[in-house]
Formats: structure tokens, sequence, C-alpha cells
């Protein structure tokens, strides 16, 4: 088996029961797509809307595509066909426009809250203090065309375990409080806690992380 196939085999044989596994393939091939699709992975990330159209088109139709990066409001239209949840949701104008164009190809689409409780002013999502605000709307119950599943977010990047293991904890809070306001009436549930990369994944599954997206440990450094 090839040093892709491997990898991923070593990296799911690894993680907890109920970890979900989406493998990281932005910037890489749609040949090392293929080798980790061997292995019978179906989960891919995607951070740019072209490239997550052009792979969908490319490769196999059972392959399920999240969305990770940040997501404009002029490429929504493009991905909703394509994308089975979007974990990046970081605004309420992205929210019902998401909503939009769901309801306007007569589907429903997973998402994520994307929260920022990192030192780096850089990453988007909301802060705690938006994240309360857009609960108590009430609109969270009101979008018929979107499933808020859970919510993603990154720690601050720093060489401090311990700050790491506070921001985990802050997301899997904002997650437990959001589990509590959201009601799904078809049945679906809140289920889904989506934090840690490569370099904090194992952090994160110890702070509540049940979905986690890794791409250099499966791919190795990123072809730009």
């Amino acid at each position: 088996m090839d040093g892709t196939g491997q990898r991923i085999m070593e990296i799911k044989a690894s993680l907890p029961e109920g970890v979900t596994l989406v493998a990281v393939s932005k910037f890489h091939p749609a040949e090392a797509i293929m080798e980790a699709y061997a292995t019978g992975h179906r989960i891919f990330g995607e951070s740019r809307a072209n490239e997550l159209v052009s792979k969908a088109n490319e490769l196999p139709d059972d392959i399920e595509w999240h969305f990770i990066g940040h997501l404009q409001t002029n490429k929504v239209r493009a991905v909703m066909p394509y994308v089975a949840c979007i974990h990046s949701i970081d605004s309420e104008r992205l929210l019902r426009l998401v909503n939009t164009e769901a309801a306007r190809i007569g589907r429903t689409v997973n998402i994520l809250l994307q929260v920022h409780v990192a030192r780096e002013e850089t990453k988007f999502g909301f802060t705690p203090e938006e994240f309360d605000g857009l609960m108590a709307s009430g609109i969270l119950n009101e979008l018929p065309a979107v499933k808020v599943r859970g919510v993603m977010g990154m720690a601050s990047n720093v060489d401090d375990d311990d700050r790491i293991a506070a921001d985990f904890r802050a997301i899997k809070n904002m997650y437990d409080r959001l589990k509590e306001t959201i009601t799904l009436d078809d049945g679906t549930v809140c289920d889904t806690l989506s934090m840690g990369m490569s370099h904090d994944f194992r952090l994160a599954i110890e702070c509540g992380s049940n979905m986690v997206r890794i791409g250099t440990t499966i791919f190795g450094e990123r072809e730009y």
C-alpha cells in the first residue's frame, strides 16, 4: 500500500470510537485523494470553492465533501450542489444565504457554526458574545434548508498545551449550549464538535472533539 493509504489507515485505527476523520485534501491532487479513497475513506475536506467543485466533478460520486475554509458569499451557489457539510458558517448573513441557496435547489445542507476563541484576530467565526446573540435570536430554528449540526473551532496557534486546551474547552462549552438551543424536527441531532488538526487533534479529542480535520499528517506538505 502507498504511503498516503498507510497513513490514513494508521490515523483512523488510532482514533477513539465515535470520532470522525475529515481528510483535508485541499491543495492536493485528485490522485492523492484516490489513494486515500482506495482504503475505504470517503470524507474529504476542501477550503476553496473552485477546487471543491472541480474535484467533485472529477472524483467518485460517493465522496462526502466538507467545506472547511472561509466561504465567500459569492461562492455559496457554486458549492451547494456538492457539499455535504459546511464547517465555516461565520456570520448570520452567510447562514441565511446558505439556507436560501439550498432551498433554491431543493435540498437541505448540514452546517457547523464556526466560533472564534483563539488569540489570532485573523481567524474567522462568531465570538462568544456573537454566538450567544445568535442563539438568543431564534434564527437557528427558523431556517428549513439548513441543519445546524454543531460547532467548529480552532485553538490559538501557540506552543502552550494549557492555552490550547483552554481554547478547546471554551469551544466545547459553546457546543454544549448550542445543543440545548437547537431543535431539529426530523430526528437529526446536533451532534458534531469539529476541532483538532494535524498538530493538536489528540488534545482536541481529550477535550471532547468528535470530528477532526487532518491533512498534512495524511497527505504530506501541501502543493501550493
